[in-house]
């Protein structure tokens, strides 16, 4: 079965076809609760932060140029909506989520040999080094960032999302990587190496 192109399905939604708005939600839900985990940090306000993305996008099917990717437009509304929620609770650059399959990870941990719990405590361990050294990141570097090495998001894309040139989205994500690389410097040095 072929996949009918979102620009399709977004101009049948417009003509109130709510069916077709749910094939939108049902086809991107996904993506944009990985993004605001990430961005928010928790379950509760990315679910939170999916649902007012789909609100806005909704209200603003009209305003949504054809000629654009649909993906991107709504990453971009995602993306505010995450800020939003971050500085409406005094959060903005404070905190960063963490990995939304961490959970599952937890869950399976007490079947896992001594030396599988070992990796998995060092693995955890890392992660909050990250966590913490996410923290030193803009908004703007932060959600870079999560765009391009957690979502694979093209560096155009990326400038469209954060509204910025393409060169400046660079140069976002450079700097970013680069801070990380920085705080990340002395956990990678002391990590035991398992040669």
């Amino acid at each position: 079965m072929e996949m009918t192109s979102d620009v399709a399905v977004v101009s049948r939604a417009r003509s109130g076809d709510a069916d077709a708005f749910r094939q939108l939600v049902e086809r991107h839900s996904k993506p944009m609760f990985r993004v605001a985990y990430r961005m928010t940090g928790n379950e509760h306000d990315a679910d939170d932060v999916v649902q007012e993305t789909f609100l806005r996008a909704y209200r603003q099917l009209r305003n949504f140029e054809d000629r654009a990717n649909f993906g991107t437009w709504l990453h971009r509304i995602a993306v505010n909506c995450s800020l939003d929620l971050l500085r409406a609770r005094g959060r903005a650059d404070k905190h960063y989520g963490g990995d939304p399959e961490s959970a599952e990870l937890a869950g399976a941990a007490a079947a896992r040999t001594d030396a599988q719990q070992d990796r998995l405590l060092m693995s955890a361990d890392l992660q909050k080094h990250v966590s913490a050294a996410m923290e030193l990141l803009s908004s703007n570097e932060r959600t870079a960032f999560v765009l391009r090495h957690f979502e694979g998001m093209p560096v155009e894309e990326i400038g469209k999302t954060l509204g910025i040139q393409v060169n400046a989205a660079k140069h976002t994500i450079f700097r970013a990587v680069r801070k990380l690389r920085e705080a990340l410097e002395p956990v990678v040095r002391s990590t035991p190496c398992n040669t």
